[in-house]
């Protein structure tokens, strides 16, 4: 075999980061990466049309809004559109349309580029997550000119790559309580996905990435953030996952109700013993729930921004 030919044989990875920083950051903090996906078939508006409508065919699958305008909106704001598909794609040059693919990999195309991305990641760990992963899941969102995509926080840990347009993202720091009070990400884990609340005075705070075709950056678990569309039509892909490890969201659930009490709990991370209990409170809690009710309140929580 010639060098020539070796080389067609090398096939080459979607995704382009440094191995040592994905180790250090990997849902610690926000990084930039670079990705090779920018171009590909699977994101022509023709072929992602026809996603829409084998996805519009799954309840919950296939989301579209307009009428957000600010950054501290709540999504229940937004206005719900009934165009028709074919409609809501050929109108989006000219409205403020922001449109959701929810699960991408329930198609199979879609389904194998989305291993093919964790597996690269997962071998720039060194070949193992270090934990557990679930709902591994990609999104795909298609977005009007100048459309805001209003400041919330993730339960997945996020890798979101730019496609085609340019749009800037703004990420927070999740440890800073100024920004994010212990009260929202409690009341997050438990009962309102929307429960992160803008605060202007805080913007300088965040951390301006302008994603142009094949950028990318890392969205840690519950680091609030908001997007800026630029005057383009913008198509971004979301490769994300769950973390399995369940401790610390049971922690703050089980705080949710003792601040519900009238009791001023301690904030994950303090006292390593006061967590465990609270986890173990809640995890049995939730194992009576399912035994009773057959499922748990979270089972059909999904990232939806």
């Amino acid at each position: 075999m010639t060098h020539e030919d070796s080389a067609k044989d090398i096939k080459p990875k979607w995704l382009e980061f440094d191995p040592a920083v994905l180790r250090e950051s990997l849902d610690r903090k926000e990084f930039f990466l670079r990705h090779n996906i920018a171009g590909h078939p699977l994101f022509s508006m023709d072929r992602l049309r026809r996603l829409a409508a084998h996805l519009g065919e799954l309840p919950g699958e296939f989301y579209v809004d307009a009428g957000i305008s600010t950054a501290g909106q709540r999504w229940e704001e937004a206005e719900r559109p009934e165009d028709k598909l074919t409609d809501i794609f050929d109108r989006l040059p000219y409205e403020d349309k922001w449109v959701v693919l929810r699960r991408a990999e329930l198609d199979p195309e879609y389904r194998e580029l989305l291993v093919k991305c964790l597996t690269e990641l997962r071998e720039g760990l060194g070949g193992s997550w270090g934990r557990p992963i679930w709902r591994e899941n990609s999104i795909i969102f298609i977005t009007s000119p100048n459309r805001i995509s209003t400041y919330h926080i993730d339960r997945e840990c996020n890798f979101i790559l730019q496609i085609e347009g340019e749009k800037t993202i703004y990420i927070f720091d999740r440890n800073d309580r100024e920004v994010l009070p212990e009260e929202e990400i409690e009341r997050f884990w438990t009962v309102d996905n929307n429960a992160a609340r803008y605060r202007p005075e805080f913007q300088g705070r965040a951390r301006e990435y302008v994603l142009r075709p094949g950028c990318g950056v890392h969205v840690p678990v519950n680091a609030p953030h908001w997007v800026q569309n630029h005057d383009n039509v913008s198509i971004t892909l979301s490769i994300n996952f769950q973390l399995t490890d369940s401790a610390r969201a049971n922690t703050y659930r089980t705080n949710y109700y003792l601040r519900r009490m009238g009791l001023n709990p301690t904030p994950p991370g303090i006292s390593p013993l006061r967590d465990k209990v609270k986890a173990e409170l809640m995890s049995s809690a939730l194992w009576l729930w399912r035994h009773l009710k057959g499922s748990q309140p979270w089972d059909n929580e999904r990232m939806t921004a």
